[in-house]
């Protein structure tokens, strides 16, 4: 197979960590016959620096032209003081709505390596972490209309949550297809008894979970979601969810697992191109040291290779080289345990990559 990738390797640890996922498909490349062609962009803040924008035209087009594209992470405090609509946070909005990308799953599983990495009592952890969150990704909030103004005096902030029922009905239909591929059970999550957004949102995802007799299907309030997160993560097996919301959510559920850098996510539009990165933030305060964990990106990939170009043993292959190295007890900084060894980011691609090596 011959697929092209668009890599966007961005800002802060973003290199470091893209550079051990693309030594990861390399090996998959040379295990199995295949052959992956890469093509760097820039995004982000390193775009504003070299481009003057946070995502350029030529970034745009490269990523349409491509498979799929492999995301680090963009932004750091060398930006912050930008104005909001070129800061590079608007590089990754803008691509994922150029892309088309709606659909956003984040997986929350908890390596069994790694159950004394959880804050979670023991207890908890035993009975099991293992649940998907689909997000909607190009919706409400963070895409509605934003401004400040003064009234009376004084100013006043707006920021509009705008859902159209398309909008919900697609990415409930995602949710239930992907249920069903696990445990057949939803779990929409909304502030119904608050916004009028919810209470669309939680008409639409009935009609659409009628469609869909084969799934358990229910609904769950966004405080009491954040809540039995942390008290039963076992309860849930596919969380579906509006933009806002999933994006507290899925960082929640993130820490549940041990580490935050182990999280991959996808994003997904109607064809099979996607968007696959970490969902971590690109960590400037440890940049260019080899500290990162590059895992998060690595099972970025490995969605890559199950959602995009339908090599789920290949995507089974890295997963099981993760659990691998796990199991021989490296670990990098942030999930580092007594009785563990402490590698860097290259050693710990490093490892992965012979694991797959090693697997023919």
């Amino acid at each position: 197979m011959r697929k092209r990738i668009t890599v966007l390797k961005g800002d802060g640890i973003g290199p470091e960590i893209v550079n051990e996922a693309l030594k990861v498909l390399e090996a998959v490349a040379e295990t199995y016959g295949h052959h992956f062609a890469y093509q760097c962009m820039d995004i982000g803040g390193i775009a504003i620096d070299q481009h003057g924008t946070p995502l350029p035209q030529e970034t745009i087009d490269a990523c349409l032209d491509a498979d799929s594209v492999l995301l680090g992470a963009v932004g750091g405090p060398k930006w912050d003081g930008l104005p909001g609509d070129i800061r590079p946070e608007k590089g990754l909005l803008g691509i994922r709505k150029a892309m088309g990308l709606y659909a956003n799953l984040r997986p929350a599983r908890l390596f069994p390596q790694l159950a004394d990495a959880s804050p979670l009592r023991r207890e908890i952890v035993e009975k099991g972490i293992d649940f998907v969150v689909v997000r909607e990704l190009i919706g409400g909030v963070y895409f509605g209309e934003h401004k400040t103004e003064e009234v009376d005096g004084e100013l006043v902030a707006t920021d509009v949550m705008p859902y159209a029922e398309h909008e919900i009905r697609r990415i409930v239909q995602v949710a239930m297809e992907i249920a069903k591929k696990r445990r057949s059970c939803v779990t929409s999550v909304d502030k119904a008894n608050v916004l009028d957004t919810s209470r669309l949102w939680r008409k639409v995802a009935g009609q659409v979970a009628a469609e869909h007799p084969d799934v358990a299907f229910s609904n769950m309030l966004v405080d009491n979601a954040a809540m039995q997160i942390v008290k039963n993560p076992a309860q849930f097996d596919v969380m579906v969810t509006e933009n806002m919301f999933g994006d507290i959510l899925t960082d929640e559920a993130s820490m549940i697992t041990g580490s935050i850098g182990m999280i991959p996510s996808a994003s997904l539009g109607d064809g099979t191109r996607g968007l696959y990165e970490p969902i971590h933030g690109s960590a400037p305060d440890i940049a260019g040291q080899d500290k990162a964990n590059p895992i998060g990106t690595i099972l970025s990939a490995a969605m890559m290779l199950r959602y995009s170009f339908d090599l789920c043993r290949e995507a089974d292959a890295v997963e099981a080289a993760v659990a691998q190295v796990l199991d021989q007890g490296l670990r990098t900084a942030d999930s580092m345990a007594d009785g563990c060894t402490l590698v860097g980011c290259r050693a710990m691609g490093d490892a992965i990559a012979a694991a797959i090596s090693a697997q023919t």
